[in-house]
Formats: C-alpha cells, structure tokens, sequence
C-alpha cells in the first residue's frame, strides 16, 4: 500500500492548468477537516490539553467549514481539469464527510484530568502554518527550482511529522516524566528562583546557549558511535532537502534529543515563559534550516545556523561529512573543528554508499537493529 502511495503522489508535477494542484488542495484540506473534525466530536481524545483553554468554539467553527467549503470547490474544479476525475470526487467525498462530522458537537469545554490524548489539533494548526508559510518561501527563494513541492519522500517525511505531533504525549512520557522523577531531588530551588528571576530576553539566550552545547556533543555522537549512526542515518537519508526533511527522525533519536534538551532547562529552572518562547523558536528554526531555499545571509551566517549551514552537514560530499553539528550556533564547530562553509552551497545530499537506509518508516525504523550485510 505504501510503495503504491510513493508511486502515485511522489514527484507529482503541479503545472497549473492541469487540475492537479486543485486535486492536491482539495484532498489535503478534506483530510485535514476530517481530523478536525473528530476533535470537535471527541476533544477529550484528540485535542491537547495545553491548548483547549484557548480554543474559541465560534473561530474553529468557521475556520472548519471554510476549510471544508475550499476542499469541495478544490475538488469540483479538479473533476472537470484533471485527467483522472477520482482525486477530485475523492477530496468531494471526504469534504461531506468531515461536513457531517463537524455538525455534531462543536463546543469544545474544558476537560479536567489529563488523559490519554492525540493531539490532531497540535498536527493540523502546525502544518496548515508551516505549509502557508514554507511552501511560497521555497518557490520563490528555491535553491532547488526543478525540485517539486510533492517530491520523493514526502509521504515518509509526512508519517514522521504526524508522529511528532499527535504523540506528543508519549514522546513526554519518554522524555520530561522521566527527568521529572528521578532527577527530582537534584534540583537546587534557591539557585532554580535566581534563575526564573531573570529578565526572560537573558533567560532565552541562556536556554540557547546551554541546550545548543549539549545538542551539540548528542549529535556529534550520533554521527562518530557507528551504532548510534544507523539511528541517525535516517535523519540523513533524504536527498532533496525541504521544510518537511526535518521531520525524518527516528524515535529513539527523538527521544535522546529531547531528553537531552529537557535536562539542562529543568535542572536550571528557566521560567515556563522563556522556556515556550524558546520552543517556539528552536522548533521554527530547525524546519527553516532544512528548508529547499538559497538565502544565504551574509556575515549572520557565522552567528546563528542559517540554511546555507545545515545544508552542509546534509551534504554527502566528502569534505562536509561529519562537519556542522550545532543546532543553532555555529561557535560550538568553530570552537572543537567541525566547522565547514565554503564560499558555495551544497549540491548532494544524502547518505553515501557505505550506508544505505531503506525507504518507508517501518523500514527506516527498523533499519538500526538489522544487522549490516
């Protein structure tokens, strides 16, 4: 089922004219007001907690039915454009039924407790904004132009970005529970307050510089322990970079990364606020950083990583394998040699030869505990 989505949706060619971008429009907006659908019928299952003091029930109402109404037109209009009329009645067909779904209970009422959870709503507001923003940036700035926006992989690099968002829950059971517990008694409250005290513009730089340090030395060990390599090599097995290449991680990676991000902020104490502005940023970044554009940011591009930065460490040109490994500042390379930044930008990527990750997330993430032939 899977190698016949890959052959069908991947490396589709989005020429207007042809009723193929009304058909992906229409599919891709049908699907998601189906998942919005049951967050309105079950907000109790699929909405995360976090975020349901500040849903408005009249906002989401109109927000869901003029995402079902452009999915129907989407589809009607792909009906008469397209040569294959299924994807437009397809994306017809799953636009009544998130109309149907979304009819029946709309008020979204606070839910006391935190139950088991998936958080559909956490998937679909991130992706409708970061396609809005990321797919117009990358067909005007691209440094790829040929490179299409459904290219081979998508629908990979899609499972993983749906995995990082709808179980979000069991990333935290892995991740911040474990550090919560059993590193309770570590923490110093007096010096955790002096902290939290700080202005939250000094608070955030710190979380920058202590989390980018031991990021740092995670990913240098992902990529130089051979064991721990085949986790990442995953993360390294696409060859068309864009905004959605980032979400191509392996669990255990995702865990470790976490983890490793989640110590040092809760051992030190940095204040919730500092520590949200914090995620919001990083997380953004990390996406911009993957994203298929040619921006290169003059003398800025020594400060903080940039594209052009990230790119590099993708690359599978001898000379940049194992180089650039900070999350965001390029001081940590320069400091322990790993720096690479050549006066051009990167033209291969992927892993090379000696490693070579199978395609799929069953595959990829058993890939790890396969023994090498």
């Amino acid at each position: 089922m899977t190698d016949y989505l890959r052959q069908r949706f991947e490396e589709v060619d989005l020429t207007p004219g042809q009723g193929k971008i009304s058909a992906t429009v229409s599919i891709g907006l049908a699907l998601l007001s189906l998942l919005g659908s049951f967050c309105f019928l079950y907000p109790e299952l699929f909405t995360t907690p976090e975020f349901r003091a500040f849903y408005n029930a009249t906002v989401l109402r109109g927000v869901l039915f003029a995402g079902i109404a452009v999915a129907f037109v989407a589809g009607f209009i792909s009906v008469f454009r397209h040569p294959d009329r299924r994807y437009g009645l397809a994306g017809m067909v799953l636009a009544c039924m998130a109309a149907l779904l979304g009819s029946g209970r709309l008020e979204v009422s606070p839910i006391e407790g935190r139950s088991l959870y998936a958080g559909f709503d956490y998937f679909i507001l991130t992706l409708l904004v970061l396609a809005l923003v990321f797919i117009p940036l990358e067909r005007i700035y691209a440094k790829n132009p040929d490179q299409k926006v459904l290219r081979r992989g998508w629908i990979t690099d899609m499972k993983y970005f749906m995995f990082s968002h709808v179980g979000l829950q069991l990333i935290s059971f892995f991740t911040v529970i474990p550090i919560q517990v059993f590193l309770h008694d570590q923490v110093h409250i007096g010096f955790q307050q002096a902290v939290a005290s700080q202005p939250l513009w000094l608070q955030f730089i710190e979380i920058l510089v202590v989390v980018d340090l031991a990021s740092y030395w995670i990913h240098r060990a992902f990529h130089e322990i051979p064991w721990l390599w085949k986790f990442h090599a995953v993360h390294h097995s696409t060859e068309q970079m864009d905004w959605m290449a980032s979400s191509r991680l392996h669990p255990l990676e995702v865990v470790v990364n976490r983890f490793a991000g989640y110590l040092p902020i809760f051992l030190l104490g940095f204040a919730p606020s500092a520590v949200y502005a914090y995620l919001v940023f990083i997380s953004f970044h990390a996406i911009f950083i993957h994203a298929n554009v040619r921006l290169r940011f003059p003398g800025l591009r020594w400060l903080i990583a940039t594209p052009e930065f990230h790119h590099w460490h993708h690359s599978s040109e001898d000379e940049a394998v194992d180089k650039n490994y900070a999350a965001f500042l390029p001081i940590y390379d320069k400091l322990f040699g790993t720096l690479f930044m050549p006066n051009r930008l990167a033209a291969r990527y992927g892993t090379r030869a000696s490693t070579r990750v199978p395609e799929g997330v069953v595959r990829q993430v058993l890939f790890p505990f396969r023994r090498s032939s």
